[in-house]
């Protein structure tokens, strides 16, 4: 493993005032900030490139995109809750990861290591970090980034023009707005609809009641090992049509699927007790309703919605399919991230009375979840450089933070499916994730 001679994450910028810090964290952002006081809460995308690699040009087409959208000279300021980036050139870290060997150890490897290297915890840092794994002909390009500071839409365009950088095509977009306003506007267009929508919050509580806890062995261990699987084009458009037979939506079958691999080993005393439902949390991304698309504004827009199901024997994907579209077509029919985003606002405000080892088990007892998924469909945000190019393949592993056990990050590139399954050790075993992926990966190819 070679280490590029660039300045180490932690910047030597002049301290600024928070009071004129241009950026304020919103909800869930402050939310990771608080996860990541537990373990480190990076989020890791890798493109593949089909060209030789070239240090000094990837080090290049980096600090010139870095610079052009404004992503230099980062600072936070926790106590106050704000952000700035500065300006300035940009500070690079790549290390290159040796050519020989197994790709796809090499790759899970250099992943996994990434989700559990922490960043600074406050001050002037640089919130990126990019490793290339070269394969002589082609290489693959990762970048791990604090995840409090943008959702994967957003890096998403942002590795677009680096790679497009790289080709030497012309990447010319205007530069994006590093300090969107998220959430408020949203609760003053909808504050009836959040009035109203209060007596749904007892109903989560109720369903939290009867969800199935995540077991750990050590609730202090919070290192997220790493699996994936790459499931080849048709996939994306295989779930798409079943999906659209079923009535249901791409997430929506996912989830389902998901939902039946978690049930297959389930012990028989855990289905009779009260705690008989499974649930599975399911990032949503509120970028529209914030009003930008994801060119416009670099940063985070996500809330979530639990899914929750008895599971009982003999249910099909199908049938499950159903059921979850009912619950997620009434949560955004009724908006109700509105109240998942006031729940966050009310757990921050619990957090600060909590000792470490409380938080440590916070969410495993008052929101208990089996696993979560967060999908991404890279072929909408893609500018291929290249006439009749297409996305390329493309991977991402997402942290488990304190909140579940396991999350699968689905992310639909060039008509391929990846699964990025990041777990937490403490909770499941690599052959017990391996079988949760080939199970997946069996449902999504018996749908043809």
């Amino acid at each position: 493993m070679h280490r590029s001679a660039t300045r180490d994450s932690r910047c030597e910028y002049p301290a600024i005032g928070a009071a004129f810090m241009k950026g304020r964290l919103n909800l869930f952002q402050s939310a990771m900030l608080r996860w990541r006081d537990l373990h480190p809460y990076s989020a890791v995308h890798v493109v593949q490139i089909r060209e030789p690699f070239d240090r000094a040009r990837v080090e290049s087409a980096i600090a010139s995109q870095l610079a052009a959208a404004g992503l230099t000279g980062f600072s936070l300021d926790r106590a106050r809750g704000r952000y700035e980036y500065r300006g300035g050139p940009a500070a690079v870290e790549l290390e290159v990861l040796a050519g020989n060997g197994d790709r796809h150890t090499a790759i899970r490897t250099e992943i996994e290591r990434q989700l559990n290297r922490p960043f600074p915890r406050d001050g002037a840092f640089v919130p990126f970090r990019f490793f290339a794994h070269d394969r002589g002909g082609e290489f693959g390009l990762g970048l791990a980034y604090d995840h409090f500071i943008a959702g994967g839409d957003s890096i998403v365009v942002l590795l677009n023009d680096i790679v497009g950088c790289y080709l030497g095509a012309s990447m010319q977009r205007p530069k994006p707005n590093l300090y969107p306003v998220t959430f408020r506007p949203v609760f003053v267009r909808n504050a009836g609809r959040l009035v109203r929508g209060l007596h749904w919050l007892p109903r989560i509580a109720a369903s939290c009641r009867r969800g199935m806890r995540p077991r750990y062995t050590d609730h202090a261990d919070g290192y997220n090992a790493f699996e994936f699987v790459l499931l080849a084009a048709p996939a994306v458009s295989t779930v798409r049509v079943k999906a659209k037979a079923l009535g249901v939506t791409f997430n929506d079958l996912l989830v389902a699927i998901i939902l039946k691999a978690l049930s297959r080993d389930l012990p028989e005393a855990s289905r009779a007790g009260r705690r008989r439902e499974v649930a599975v949390a399911s990032i949503v991304n509120l970028r529209s309703e914030c009003g930008y698309a994801a060119h416009e504004a670099f940063g985070q827009f996500l809330s979530s919605m639990r899914i929750s199901h008895p599971l009982p024997d003999g249910i099909t994907v199908e049938a499950l399919a159903r059921d979850v579209h009912r619950e997620t077509t009434r949560f955004k029919r009724r908006k109700h991230y509105l109240q998942t985003l006031l729940a966050v606002q009310i757990n921050g405000v619990v957090w600060w009375f909590l000792n470490t080892g409380q938080r440590q088990r916070f969410y495993a007892k008052a929101y208990p979840v089996l696993a979560g998924l967060t999908s991404l469909n890279v072929d909408a945000l893609w500018e291929s450089p290249t006439k009749n190019g297409t996305a390329p393949e493309y991977l991402r592993a997402v942290p488990t933070g304190p909140v579940a056990p396991l999350v699968v990050a689905a992310t639909s590139s060039g008509n391929a499916l990846a699964l990025g399954l990041s777990y937490r050790r403490s909770a499941f075993t690599a052959p017990k994730v391996a079988t949760i992926g080939s199970f997946v990966a069996d449902c999504v190819c018996s749908l043809q």
